[in-house]
């Protein structure tokens, strides 16, 4: 007999291995990386190697004959875009610029 555990999560998305522990199908942690580095979980009918791979709402998970189904009302959140930084001005010095390298574009030899 299958039974369909409905999880409703305030935020998403949740981990896998952390799933299995909030539907109780596991009695830790460790045993949950265990069960699914081994493939005994599939994700959405595809077996799931990744122990921390992110599940988002109406994902389905199996494992050992039952099925969890993720309840997600909170939409998901795009992440925000960083402010670029100022890049400092390119130097117009042309001493400068010739140290490292000459006119063909080549580095000059070190000489000691």
């Amino acid at each position: 007999m299958n039974n369909t555990i409905s999880v409703e999560l305030e935020n998403q998305p949740i981990e896998l291995c952390k799933l299995l522990k909030v539907a109780n199908l596991v009695n830790g942690g460790g045993e949950a990386k265990i069960v699914i580095s081994e493939g005994y979980v599939a994700v959405n009918g595809e077996i799931a190697l990744q122990k921390r791979r992110k599940i988002y709402h109406q994902d389905v998970v199996e494992f050992n004959g039952d099925f969890i189904e993720v309840i997600c009302h909170t939409p998901l959140e795009t992440p925000k875009a960083k402010p670029e930084k100022k890049k400092a001005p390119l130097s117009t010095n042309k001493a400068s610029a010739n140290k490292k390298t000459t006119a063909s574009g080549k580095r000059k030899k070190i000489s000691f």
